[in-house]
C-alpha cells in the first residue's frame, strides 16, 4: 500500500467482508466495515466533504470556528478535519451520548456542549437548535448543518455508492443495501447514486423503535409523536431538509434490546466490533434476509467502531442495570445484586491489602465501597469515607493496610428479608450486605434497588 501524506487521505475505501456465521436465509450477507475509517465511522466521509466544499467555496478558512449540533460521529468526522485543517469546532451533543464519544472528542481538542436529549426539535435546548443558536451568537462562527447541507449527501452520491458497486460489482452485484437515517446523508446519497447506476437495488431502512421514520415508509403517514430510544445516531423524530425518501420501499422498527443484542452477536460470530446503530441495522438486514424466497445478495454497514460503546452495550453490568441482559431471577433480593460474590463479580479487598490498594481499585470499578474479604468469609466493608477519615491530615497512612480503616462491624441482611427492610439501611447512609445464613452473597446499593424498580415499571 502506498504511504498516505496525511490522516485524511485514509477516508473511504473501506473494506467489505461477507458474513460466514450468522443465518441470513437465502441471501449472501455482506458488511460495509465503515468502522475502518480513522475517525472510526462513516461521517468521516461527510466531515472531509462538508469542511472541504465550504472551503471551496470560500465561506470559511483556517482559523475559522465551526458549529455543529451532532449525535457523535459527525463531531468525531469533523473533529478530525478540523484538527487537520486548523479550524476551531464546538459540538452540541446529547446527553445520552457515550463517555468515549464525548472523551475522544475532547482529546481531539473540539469544544463540547452537552445538552438535553429529552427534548424535540423546536425546544432551545433541542441539540440541532442550541447549535444554531451558538453559531448566530458566535461572531464570525460557521454552521456546518450536516440536516440542512446538501453536501453531506454528496459524499456518499459521489463518493460512498460507486465505490460500493465497484466493490459489490466482484461479487455479481448488489440486489439490497441495508442503512439507517440520522442526518439522511447516507440514505438520499445512495438513493441518487442508485438511480443512476443501479436502480434495481433495493433500499432498507433499519429504524430504532421511537422514531418516526418506519411509519413514514412503510404506512405514508408523518407521526409528530416521537419516543425514545437509546441507540445512538439513527433515528429521528423529523424528517430532514436534505432526506429524499422516495425510493426506499421498507422499514423495520428495531427495539434497543433487540439492538445491542444483535451487535454483541455480531462480535461473537463474525469477528466484528460495530457499535449501537451496527446492531439495529444488522438486525434489519436479517429480516430481511430470512424473508426472502429467491438468493439476493445485501450489504448492511458497520457504521461505526463499537470501541465508544465499551461502557454501555458491551458492558454485561450496564446491559444488566437497563434490563437488556436477563439473569435467573431467585424471587429474592438475590435479584438486586449487580455484582453476585458467587460469580467472582464483586470487587472485594484484602484486609492486609493498602488503603492505596482498596482506593485504586475503588476509582477503577467506578464503586464507592469494597467488601473486605478474608479467603470466602466477610470481614469488613471500607467505604470512601472510611478512607477519607483514616488518611486526612496524614496522607502517608495510605499506606496503612486495609484492617486499621474498615468498619468490622456490620449489619447484614438476609436474602430472603423483604425488600422494605433496605430502606434503614440505605437511609443511615449505609450500603446493604446480603447473605444466606453465613454466606456473603453481595452488595446492594441505592441505584440499585433504583435500577431494580425502574425495570418493574417497565
Amino acid at each position: 500500500m502506498a504511504i498516505s501524506q496525511s490522516v485524511l487521505d485514509l477516508i473511504g475505501n473501506t473494506p467489505i467482508v461477507k458474513a460466514q456465521h450468522l443465518d441470513s436465509g437465502v441471501c449472501e450477507l455482506y458488511f460495509k466495515l465503515e468502522s475502518q475509517n480513522p475517525g472510526g465511522s462513516i461521517k468521516d466521509r461527510i466531515g472531509l466533504r462538508m469542511i472541504e466544499a465550504a472551503e471551496a467555496r470560500g465561506d470559511i478558512k483556517p482559523g475559522d470556528t465551526l458549529v455543529e449540533g451532532t449525535a457523535g460521529n459527525t463531531g468525531l468526522g469533523l473533529a478530525l478535519v478540523a484538527q487537520q485543517k486548523g479550524y476551531k469546532l464546538v459540538l452540541v451533543v446529547p446527553d445520552k451520548m457515550s463517555r468515549e464519544k464525548i472523551f475522544n472528542l475532547k482529546a481531539m481538542g473540539a469544544q463540547v456542549v452537552l445538552t438535553r436529549s429529552d427534548v424535540a426539535k423546536g425546544h432551545p435546548d433541542y441539540y440541532q437548535d442550541l447549535a444554531e443558536r451558538l453559531a448566530r451568537e458566535t461572531p464570525g462562527a460557521y454552521f456546518i448543518n450536516q440536516f440542512g447541507n446538501p453536501d453531506n449527501p454528496a459524499a456518499h452520491e459521489q463518493g460512498t455508492g460507486p465505490e460500493i458497486l465497484a466493490q459489490m460489482a466482484e461479487v455479481g452485484g448488489l440486489d439490497a443495501i441495508v442503512f439507517g437515517c440520522g442526518s439522511s446523508g447516507t440514505m438520499t446519497g445512495l438513493s441518487r447514486c442508485f438511480a443512476e447506476q443501479s436502480p434495481h437495488t433495493e433500499l432498507i431502512l433499519a429504524d430504532p423503535v421511537g422514531s418516526i421514520l418506519t411509519e413514514y415508509i412503510n404506512e405514508g403517514t408523518l407521526s409528530d409523536k416521537s419516543a425514545s430510544w437509546m441507540v445512538e445516531g439513527i433515528g429521528e423524530d423529523f424528517l430532514p431538509g436534505i432526506s429524499d425518501f422516495t425510493r426506499v420501499k421498507k422499514a423495520y422498527a428495531i427495539p434497543d434490546k433487540e439492538s445491542f443484542l444483535t451487535a454483541r452477536m455480531l462480535l461473537e460470530k463474525e469477528g466484528i466490533l460495530g457499535g449501537s446503530s451496527t446492531g439495529t441495522l444488522l438486525a434489519a438486514a436479517l429480516k430481511y434476509c430470512r424473508e426472502q424466497t429467491t438468493p439476493k445478495k445485501v450489504l448492511v454497514f458497520v457504521c461505526d467502531t463499537g470501541n465508544k460503546y465499551l461502557s454501555k452495550m458491551y458492558n454485561d453490568y450496564w446491559m444488566v442495570d437497563n434490563g437488556f441482559l436477563e439473569r435467573e431471577q431467585a424471587g429474592n433480593l438475590g435479584d438486586l445484586i449487580l455484582r453476585p460474590f458467587l460469580l467472582r463479580d464483586t470487587v472485594v479487598v484484602g484486609q492486609g491489602d493498602l488503603l492505596v490498594t482498596a482506593y485504586q481499585r475503588m476509582k477503577l470499578y467506578d464503586v464507592s465501597q469494597l467488601p473486605v474479604m478474608q479467603d470466602d468469609e466477610l470481614v469488613g466493608i471500607v467505604d470512601e469515607s472510611d478512607i477519607l477519615m483514616h488518611v486526612y491530615g496524614d496522607e502517608g497512612r495510605f499506606r496503612d493496610p486495609v484492617a486499621t480503616a474498615m468498619v468490622s462491624k456490620l449489619d447484614k441482611i438476609d436474602v430472603s428479608a423483604p425488600i422494605e427492610s433496605l430502606l434503614p439501611v440505605f437511609d443511615r447512609g449505609h450500603v446493604a450486605i446480603i447473605v444466606d445464613g453465613e454466606r456473603f452473597l453481595g452488595l446492594i446499593t441505592r441505584i440499585d434497588l433504583l435500577n431494580y424498580l425502574r425495570r418493574r415499571v417497565e
